[in-house]
């Protein structure tokens, strides 16, 4: 799995020039893509999941690019993406919430409805699939997020912010899923925070106003680190001098 981010430009309307012809590449395995607030990560992950179109450039995943409705639906099918909001969808409990996403990647209703439940035992809801939506906690509803992912087998899952907003315990509850899967399928993860980045991710990109100011792997993301930083602070240390300039 190789996902590609070939020459992006993306603008807003209002809000000006986020990326500027930015050409990227993620390979196999667990990248965190790290950020300052309004630094990009949103916006790229957008275009990598074709949620938003670039003005110039491209994506492609393993080759290939969603430049037709036939390609798009196929590349799509091989993209599971999380966005910062999990909303449940009314009237719909668990599975058949995740069983819809399914459909709505191309699965008929008969395979997203039997992949359903094993996506939820996967992030640990099979027991509560007979639940709506609304009835589920800050933690568990993006654990729903990432069943939907998984129902139609990606390849590669974007998720943006995903432990933004939760506690302590579930934040942690949300990296052990992390870990448990990324074995089975990539994972691209947005974040500005850099707890437990050396045990999860294998690889780290630090992106800011647009700029990819490091890529790399966790090793030599942490040797930039200062040489006075303290032993259990390498990835906060080494993640303050790539945004304040001094790496």
């Amino acid at each position: 799995m190789t996902l590609e981010i070939s020459r992006c430009t993306f603008a807003y309307r209002r809000g000006g020039t986020v990326l500027n012809r930015l050409s990227l590449t993620f390979d196999s395995g667990c990248t965190v893509l790290l950020g300052p607030n309004g630094a990009g990560k949103s916006t790229l992950l957008g275009i990598a999941a074709t949620a938003l179109a670039p003005q110039k450039g491209q994506v492609s995943l393993g080759g290939l690019t969603p430049d037709s409705s036939a390609h798009a639906k196929a590349y799509r099918r091989r993209v599971g993406w999380l966005p910062q909001q999990v909303r449940p969808v009314a009237g719909l409990k668990l599975r058949e919430q995740v069983a819809y996403a399914g459909w709505l990647k191309g699965m008929s209703r008969r395979a997203a409805w039997d992949a359903a439940g094993p996506a939820l035992d996967r992030v640990g809801l099979g027991e509560l699939s007979g639940r709506t939506g609304r009835q589920l906690s800050g933690g568990q509803l993006r654990r729903l997020g990432i069943a939907q992912t998984l129902v139609h087998q990606a390849e590669v899952v974007l998720l943006d912010e995903p432990t933004a907003g939760l506690d302590p315990h579930q934040r942690g509850v949300f990296r052990d899923l992390i870990g448990d899967l990324a074995h089975e399928t990539s994972f691209v993860v947005s974040t500005h925070q850099t707890e437990d980045l050396a045990e999860i991710f294998d690889s780290v990109v630090v992106l800011d106003r647009g700029n990819v100011r490091f890529q790399g792997s966790v090793p030599e993301f942490l040797g930039t680190a200062p040489a006075d930083a303290a032993p259990g602070r390498l990835a906060e240390a080494a993640y303050a001098g790539f945004v304040r300039g001094e790496v």
